[in-house]
């Protein structure tokens, strides 16, 4: 039994959202943003998440527990002669890692996108965070290459794994 809950990001949690995305911004350096977030409006996310919410491709998964936001989650399809691919992301705030709240998020978005018609997910994470591999190896991502000094934080370079999950192979 969870002590949290998955369910979708809706434009309503908009602020929520991007008060969330500060809190895990600032407690690492795995993501693409620090404690300033994102530099978007609560009236551009609530945008964005109603788009998400209208796409027949994307979708944004929280985990919430205790009515406040511990995790997101996104998968985002692509269109035309890539209508077949998506890209995911995730992020757990520190004192929810080791929970199973990460594992829960992925089986939320694999699921999302075998009943799509998504064939292949990929992501990119940072060489060096070895939790997030491992979560993503169990998945059945596989590592297909690295992207050298992806990232810079300050003057040190870091690079990303480009990872690969072929749902095709699981059918």
């Amino acid at each position: 039994m969870t002590d949290f809950e998955i369910r979708e990001i809706r434009p309503e949690d908009a602020e929520q959202t991007l008060e969330y995305l500060k809190k895990v911004g600032a407690e690492t350096d795995n993501l693409s943003f620090g404690a300033e977030g994102l530099p978007v409006t609560p009236e551009q996310e609530r945008e964005y998440l109603q788009k998400t919410l209208d796409s027949e491709k994307s979708i944004m998964l929280g985990a919430w527990k205790d009515g406040e936001m511990i995790a997101d989650a996104s998968l985002n399809g692509f269109s035309k002669r890539m209508a077949h691919r998506a890209e995911l992301g995730i992020s757990v705030l520190k004192a929810q890692w080791g929970r199973g709240v990460g594992s829960a998020l992925m089986e939320g978005l694999i699921g999302f996108a075998s009943e799509r018609g998504i064939e292949i997910l990929h992501l990119e994470v940072r060489s060096d965070n070895e939790r997030a591999i491992r979560l993503y190896e169990k998945f059945g991502f596989k590592r297909i290459g690295t992207f050298p000094a992806y990232i810079k934080i300050g003057d040190e370079y870091k690079d990303v794994i480009i990872m690969v999950l072929d749902l095709r192979e699981t059918e």
